[in-house]
């Protein structure tokens, strides 16, 4: 092995077929230290001499992929002034591609003396610590080619790696609860009859296991604990951990991409896994923390913590915001993906304390030739003062709607939210459209890995989160969910057909409202957790989906709806309903290409919307939606009369007159798993919805 020079960057490790470049940043080192591990754990150290803009480097020619590798930082340690170096620590590589191994919890991984926390650690942790590892960096994408869907024809799927895969009975048992298993044909299978365009993978980026749920024999699960930003997770790996994880993921997006679907990521830039001032010094602390982390100005050794996990990275940072950006530029560039969801968005608009619509970082995105031309999706809150920011993103980002999921729950437990219900509906115009944006950037959901389950949110009125630990604190405790008259499990014929009724009730409000639809995996399956709306410690059949004990009348309903929508223009419109009235082909009287009627077949108006009953009718004109086809021809589609009872008797809904509609036929009835038939009606006519059910009606031409 020959020690050259190196270069800058690119930052980590980076093989070229000759040997290796380790580049690493940090401007408080006084000396850096390369130390290379051999497979019995023996540890050859190599000083960085060479440093350039504070990044050090160097080249180690024969240093082949496999190689594992971690970083010791010398300089000041002071906590009183932020400063953490302790060269008794071994560290992660920030921009590691791969990652071997597990956290092993002791007191070496902190780097103070636990009895005296400003003074620091002797005892060394590289025993203790995962490895970073030298990737090959050549892949066979053979086509591949990215699907780009449109935001307008999207319908997204969020899961868990091994949460979908790892109790399904067609996946090989290697293969289940890894990306081998997300790429497995009948994973495959499933997610393309269900007309899924895209899977939100939940954390997939190098995550640790929580010191506190170790010692209660427990698991961070979800994943929302990151510490390797540009690493795939090695435990959701069939083919090794030297690496092979990097290539096992390619091949899971190059089989989605072949199946049209894309795969979007979870991300987590808004803290990391090394915590409070109390936390382990596991990377960013040891090789510089203030460059890293927000930190108190008054008392540096504090971190700001916006994120209720003990500190917030300082998106004010030159070497933070280059971090970010060259993280997501190599899941585009290098592993293919097609877009991220940043978990708790509003954090990364922190540039001082308040949220800050145009702070450097969506500036920064803004600008990049790269990760501005994917899809961009703001989970729009944090837990710091103001955090609460749905609708305020900027153009390019669509956001998960909350007010969506809350009234769409309101409604469904017959509490008078009419006009809100409206507004959601038809994709959130109050939120969105002032500002130029479109009904797709909502991202409409009833439920996600957060909370309860569909299943569980028609059968429990409150949260059974023992198992946690915690004492049924954790987890959020409202939840406007509706246990449909007995709390948990039940044999009573009446409410178990209440509560398929309302999960239908769900999934067709989700469907065929404006914007784009997001489904929470198994909820199509009739998936529980037994109460439990906080799994995220729950590495086990509490949180797995149960492949064995499928709905399968419930599967069938949500295919022929996905089917449904994908057929009718009309339910993915491009850009916001108006009012106006517009010329249809069958009627000489111009009509809305929206309009609400209550029951008795009025137009709403005034204090309708103010009504106790939480029923109302909504006309969609197919033939109003004014855009062109790719190429420039003219596009129309069916018209539509949905019929929403959310009270808790049946009403009778009377048909709008003649200019809209001369005949209209029952396409889909929440009230039946499986649809008798199609009954037609004429102008004018009633129709009996039943208590909490949804119909809709096709014009008849």
């Amino acid at each position: 092995m020959l020690v050259w020079p190196g270069r800058r960057y690119p930052l980590g490790a980076t093989y070229d077929g000759v040997g290796t470049n380790f580049a690493i940043y940090s401007e408080v080192a006084e000396a850096v230290e390369l130390c290379l591990f051999d497979a019995d754990g023996t540890e050859q150290r190599i000083e960085l001499r060479e440093v350039d803009a504070f990044v050090w480097h160097v080249f180690l020619t024969g240093v082949e992929p496999g190689q594992r590798y971690g970083f010791r930082v010398h300089g000041p340690y002071d906590p009183g002034r932020g400063l953490r170096c302790n060269p008794n620590k071994l560290l992660l590589d920030p921009y590691a591609k791969a990652v071997d191994g597990d956290v092993r919890w002791d007191p070496a991984l902190y780097g103070y003396d636990l009895a005296h926390p400003e003074q620091m650690s002797d005892v060394d942790s590289a025993s203790f610590m995962p490895k970073a590892v030298v990737v090959n960096p050549y892949f066979d994408w053979g086509n591949d080619r990215p699907p780009r869907t449109p935001y307008h024809d999207t319908l997204i799927y969020e899961a868990h790696v091994k949460g979908l895969t790892w109790r399904h009975p067609g996946i090989p048992e290697q293969l289940r609860g890894t990306y081998a298993g997300i790429a497995h044909p009948v994973m495959i299978d499933h997610l393309t009859r269900l007309g899924v365009t895209a899977i939100e993978l939940m954390p997939v980026h190098q995550f640790i296991h929580d010191h506190h749920l170790d010692e209660h024999g427990l698991r961070n699960y979800w994943g929302y604990n990151t510490i390797g930003y540009f690493a795939p997770y090695h435990g959701y790996s069939a083919m090794g951990h030297l690496g092979q994880q990097v290539q096992e993921f390619r091949g899971m997006v190059r089989a989605l991409h072949a199946a049209g679907i894309e795969v979007i990521l979870d991300v987590v830039y808004n803290h990391t896994a090394e915590g409070n001032h109390l936390g382990p010094t596991l990377a960013f602390k040891g090789i510089d923390n203030a460059a890293y982390y927000r930190l108190a100005e008054t008392a540096p050794q504090q971190y700001l913590d916006y994120t209720g996990c003990g500190n917030s990275l300082n998106m004010r940072g030159p070497q933070t915001l280059q971090l970010i950006m060259d993280s997501l530029r190599y899941w585009v560039e290098e592993m293919h993906v097609d877009g991220f969801r940043f978990d708790l968005a509003a954090a990364l608009a922190r540039e001082f304390y308040e949220v800050d619509r145009l702070s450097t970082f969506f500036e920064v995105v803004q600008q990049d030739p790269v990760v501005s031309r994917v899809k961009l999706i703001a989970e729009p809150w944090d837990i710091g003062p103001g955090g609460y920011q749905v609708g305020n993103f900027p153009p390019l980002w669509t956001e998960w709607n909350g007010k969506f999921r809350d009234t769409v729950r309101d409604f469904w437990r017959s509490q008078p939210v009419l006009a809100e219900f409206a507004s959601r509906i038809s994709g959130s115009a109050d939120l969105y459209q002032d500002d130029g944006r479109r009904p797709f950037h909502s991202i409409n959901f009833v439920t996600c890995h957060d909370g309860f389950t569909l299943n569980d949110l028609v059968s429990y009125n409150d949260k059974h989160n023992e198992a946690n630990g915690e004492d049924n604190r954790d987890g959020e405790s409202y939840n406007r969910s509706w246990n449909s008259g007995v709390e948990g499990p039940t044999d009573d014929a009446d409410v178990l057909a209440l509560r398929a009724r309302q999960r239908r009730n769900f999934l067709a409000t989700l469907l065929l409202s404006q914007g784009v639809p997001m489904i929470s995996h198994g909820d199509e399956l009739g998936r529980t957790q037994r109460g439990n709306n906080n799994v995220y410690c729950q590495d086990n059949e509490l949180s797995w989906v149960d492949w064995d004990n499928v709905d399968e009348r419930l599967l069938d309903f949500v295919r022929g709806l996905t089917a449904f929508r994908a057929r009718h223009k009309v339910f993915r419109r491009r850009r916001f309903f108006t009012g106006d009235p517009v010329k249809t082909r069958d009627a000489t009287t111009p009509v809305a290409d929206m309009e609400w009627f209550t029951p008795d077949g009025r137009q709403m108006q005034g204090t309708d919307w103010d009504s106790d009953i939480g029923a109302l009718a909504v006309f969609v004109n197919g033939e109003g939606i004014r855009e062109r086809g790719r190429y420039g021809e003219r596009q129309s589609d069916s018209s539509f009369l949905l019929c929403f009872n959310g009270h808790h008797e049946p009403v009778e809904f009377v048909l709008p007159p003649g200019e809209y509609g001369e005949k209209w036929q029952t396409v889909i009835d929440t009230s039946e798993a499986v649809p008798a038939g199609q009954e037609t009606l004429g102008a004018g006519g009633r129709l009996r919805v039943l208590e909490r059910s949804l119909v809709v009606l096709d014009r008849a031409l």
